[in-house]
């Protein structure tokens, strides 16, 4: 059956005999987070009907359903997904920043993000990653993708119009469903829907050359983020295999096209990994590989799981590491991990509970 989630509102409009109610049923699923057509109490009934025979399915226009919450002690929460077809997924809510308040004024709003998977499992193969020790089952829809911000908002209380920021660093290689991804972006982008800005929204990537190079050429307005963690190809072969494929050299190439607008980087991400690329000497070697971009360095403290043998950094290394970039003129942060305890941070997820 045909997902509503799933049709810009271009589509939807063609669907529909009165084009203009259109924006009205985007309002009732985006921002009134209608559960089905019964919900939408100011549309003619015969426009309900047809809703419901089109879109739903056992009274409901959602094509997931929440198999389990987890809370972390930061507040970040893990949601499980079940899918029609009895397989599962994670997506993270994350609260950035608490509400800040001045003379009772609010001086600055809760900030949050929304980390979405993409894939159910992953292809990469990345050693550091428990994702992948699941294996790879098959692309998220365009629908699964975009419900999943639906529930997060709605689970959490959200306005529909509230701002929030969305990374595809959950399950799965965004670029691999890059169809599926970028249509999805069109939709949670869209002012009649959820409204989230193209400049919000960042696709992460393990550096699949040519599909960067197509997603440049989608001009989107999204950000990307490539996932590098090495400053040589022996030690990013190791780490992440594809590379064999693609190296550095190539993916760096595809990134030096990638158009950016306004003030915006090329985000690089560099799991930082105890007695493995945590020196001084891999600062320097990055320093240099990244000479001509308009970049800014994530770094990321590995995040233990029981099937790697490696080990999280001293926060000792990782300051001095940040500290070289920083020196010398590359942006760099340390990148707070939220949500350990429930292994919910990078590199985390993946199904840990059956599906009956």
């Amino acid at each position: 059956m045909e997902s509503i989630f799933s049709l810009t509102l271009d589509e939807l409009q063609d669907s529909l005999a009165q084009k203009f109610r259109a924006k009205q049923i985007f309002h009732w699923i985006y921002s009134h987070y209608a559960h089905n057509a019964r919900d939408m109490k100011n549309l003619p009934s015969t426009l309900r009907d047809e809703i419901s025979q089109r879109f739903e399915c056992n009274d409901s226009l959602h094509s997931i359903s929440i198999a389990k919450i987890e809370e972390s002690s930061d507040g970040t929460r893990k949601y499980l997904f079940r899918t029609k077809d009895n397989h599962s997924f994670e997506s993270v809510f994350i609260k950035m920043r608490e509400k800040i308040m001045k003379n009772e004024r609010v001086i600055k709003s809760e900030k949050y993000t929304f980390c979405l998977s993409s894939q159910i499992g992953c292809q990469v193969g990345c050693v550091f990653c428990s994702t992948a020790k699941g294996g790879f089952v098959r692309n998220l829809s365009v629908n699964e993708i975009v419900e999943q911000v639906v529930f997060l908002k709605r689970d959490n209380g959200l306005d529909g119009n509230k701002s929030i920021n969305i990374v595809f660093m959950g399950m799965g290689e965004p670029l691999l469903n890059l169809s599926n991804v970028s249509k999805a972006i069109k939709i949670l982008s869209c002012t009649e829907g959820l409204s989230i800005a193209p400049r919000r929204q960042t696709i992460s990537t393990s550096g699949i050359a040519p599909q960067i190079e197509n997603l440049g050429k989608l001009d989107l307005g999204v950000q990307i983020a490539l996932s590098l963690h090495a400053v040589n190809d022996e030690l990013r072969t190791r780490l992440i295999p594809m590379n064999r494929v693609y190296n550095i050299e190539k993916i760096l190439e595809s990134l030096r096209n990638f158009p950016l607008k306004n003030r915006r980087r090329i985000l690089f991400e560099y799991l930082v990994i105890k007695d493995v690329n945590d020196s001084i000497k891999d600062a320097k070697s990055l320093v240099r590989l990244l000479h001509g971009f308009k970049a800014k360095v994530n770094l990321i403290p590995f995040n233990p799981h029981e099937e790697s043998e490696f080990e999280r950094p001293s926060m000792e290394s990782l300051k001095h590491f940040s500290d070289y970039l920083y020196q010398r003129g590359i942006l760099a942060t340390i990148r707070e991990s939220k949500g350990i305890d429930i292994s919910a941070a990078c590199g985390q997820l993946r199904q840990k509970y059956h599906i009956h």
